[in-house]
Order: C-alpha cells, then sequence, then structure tokens
C-alpha cells in the first residue's frame, strides 16, 4: 500500500504541516517515486502514523514517542507509558477531592435548606478546610477503554474548557510574502527573515507581529500543493523590497488559542468553541476557503528571534490560532 500525501492527510486526518513536522523529527521517512514529485508514504510509515496518532491521543509528548518508536527492547516504552499512568492518576486523584469537597458543599446546603436556615461559608470551617486541601487539576479523563472513537471523545472531554481569548486586532501595514508549491511553509519564511534582519525591523518597530495563513488551502490544488502567506507587521511608510508586497490590515475582532506547534488540529477545537459560544460568531471573510476564511496563524516572537539570530528556543514553539468572530446577534 502507497499513498501520496492528500491520500494520507484525508484518511489520517492530519495536516501536511504536521507530517512535514514528524518528518523533521525523524519519527516518519516518505519516499519519491522515480518521475513522480511528490512524498509517498508505505505501509511501514503509515502504521508509524497511526501508531503516533494513537500516541498523541493518549497525551503522550512527541519527544516521547520518538523514544518509543525506537525502542527495540520496548523497556523505556513501559517506562513512558507507566509515567503517564501516574500523571493521570494523580488528576483523578485531585478531581476526586474537588468532588468530595463539592459534595461537602451540596450535602451542608441542603440541610441547611431543608432546615430553612443560612450558611455562611466563609465561616465554615470544616468547608474551608476542605477547599485549602485542594490540589486544582487541568485536565480530566473518564473513559476507560481504547477504542479511537472513545480516545476521540475523551480528549474532547479534556479539551472543553479552552482558554480561548477574545481580541481586537487593530489595523496594521504588512510586509507580505507568498509561495505556492509542496512546502510552502518551509520556504515562505526565508524572505521575510532576511528582510527583518538587513532592515533591522526590530529596532524601527520592536512590537512588530508575525501571521501566516493558507492561500490557497490544501485540498484545493492536486498532490499535496498549496500556499502559504505570511505578513511581518511594518511601520506604514517603510518600503518593501520585491519580490515582497506591502499590505494593508483592517483588523477585527478574534477568538485567539495559543497553541504549541505542530498541533494545529485544534483548529477544529476553536472552531467548535465558536459555534457553541452564545455570545459570539464566525465572521468569516469574503475571501471564502481559499484564504482560510480570514483565519490567521500568529507565530508569537518570531520577529526577536530572527532578529537574534534564532537562539536557542528563541521562539518557544508557541502559535496564536486566530478566528475571526463577531458578537451574536439577539433574538
Amino acid at each position: 500500500m502507497e499513498l501520496t500525501i492528500s491520500q494520507v492527510t484525508q484518511s489520517l486526518d492530519v495536516t501536511p504541516r504536521m507530517l512535514r513536522y514528524y518528518e523533521k523529527m525523524g519519527l516518519i521517512t516518505p519516499f519519491h517515486k522515480d518521475n513522480y514529485a511528490y512524498r509517498c508514504y508505505d505501509e511501514e510509515t503509515i502504521k508509524r502514523l497511526q501508531l503516533i496518532i494513537v500516541m498523541r491521543k493518549l497525551r503522550i509528548p512527541l519527544k516521547k514517542i520518538a523514544v518509543i518508536l525506537q525502542d527495540s527492547g520496548q523497556m523505556k516504552t513501559l517506562e513512558i507509558l507507566r509515567e503517564s499512568v501516574e500523571e493521570l492518576d494523580g488528576e483523578i486523584k485531585s478531581l476526586e477531592t474537588v468532588r468530595s469537597a463539592l459534595n461537602m458543599f451540596i450535602s451542608h446546603l441542603d440541610e441547611a435548606t431543608q432546615a430553612k436556615a443560612r450558611v455562611y461559608l466563609l465561616g465554615n470551617n470544616v468547608l474551608m478546610k476542605a477547599v485549602d486541601a485542594l490540589s486544582l487539576p487541568k485536565t480530566t479523563l473518564k473513559e476507560k477503554t481504547t477504542s479511537l472513537s472513545d480516545l476521540d471523545r475523551a480528549n474532547e472531554n479534556l479539551d472543553k474548557h479552552l482558554n480561548v481569548r477574545i481580541l481586537m486586532l487593530p489595523p496594521f501595514t504588512v510586509a507580505s510574502n507568498h509561495v505556492i508549491g509542496e512546502d510552502p511553509e518551509e520556504s515562505v519564511g526565508d524572505l521575510i527573515d532576511k528582510f527583518i534582519r538587513d532592515s533591522r525591523l526590530y529596532e524601527i518597530k520592536p512590537d512588530s507581529r508575525y501571521f501566516g495563513f493558507n492561500h490557497p488551502n490544501p485540498g484545493v490544488l492536486e498532490d499535496g500543493i498549496h500556499g502559504y502567506e505570511v505578513w511581518v507587521t511594518i511601520p506604514d511608510d517603510m518600503d518593501v523590497p520585491a519580490p515582497m508586497t506591502k499590505k494593508k490590515f483592517r483588523g477585527g475582532l478574534y477568538a485567539a488559542m495559543t497553541i504549541k506547534f505542530p498541533e494545529f488540529q485544534l483548529w477544529c477545537e476553536l472552531n467548535r468553541w465558536v459555534w457553541e459560544s452564545a455570545e459570539y460568531e464566525a465572521d468569516y471573510s469574503e475571501l471564502g476557503a481559499e484564504n482560510m476564511n480570514g483565519c490567521l496563524e500568529e507565530h508569537l516572537n518570531w520577529v526577536y528571534s530572527s532578529h537574534m539570530g534564532w537562539p536557542e528556543n528563541g521562539i518557544g514553539g508557541q502559535l496564536d490560532l486566530l478566528l475571526p468572530i463577531k458578537r451574536r446577534e439577539k433574538r
């Protein structure tokens, strides 16, 4: 069995950028057929991808997955999995503590309500001691089965309290670079990077920011070919060398969520959050799906890191996913 990059992304529900990142980490190795320009994936690589996907659903970090894939004796794999179980046990224990405290509140308040008495919670030593003892968890995991569908539901439960921020992007001027090809994200930033350093942009505009978006989106063109466009904010009167272009961005209201590269599947979670919001709804661009409907990916600390010559850990691997929104009309 051999699949193209388009077939893999569709069948396994991963993005081309995630695949390329896995390649850079050495987790998978695609190949090129003779007289065929695009990546292909054989059966062994697809199996490795499936294992990576399952391990990510189990909340195993990519660095540990790399160890698992190289662990022929499987002793390190056992150690990693046991560590993950211990972490979950700690979270479950914390949740049980929270549940016990809540049940104490419920029981005490219920008794007081039945007796038509008012409870001054801040003065109740028993309840306050229970609250003080809490070790609040960050996540919850209740599913105990091992099917992919159950893992998906577990991940939805873990991510249901997303840290979504609402922010207003102001109007600004940008220097833009646009590349279309098999790996546009790999090369599109090179020209911008040179521009930042040559112009000493960070010194001129230390609040400069770096954005990117699919243009056209993967799937619009065939065989994995797509485009990626990047913007770096510049002073309004700054000249931009060709082939870069100068553009104006009108600003707007966005739902924002920070992710660690390359967890772009969380776009689905941000979309779901907006869809379920009682206060906001999507305000997609009239440019349509080819330009990601006006969604943006802000690469945090990018301009500073470029200016500093990319010191170790200079970018931190963080991005903000930005989805355009507007307030829902009251009915």
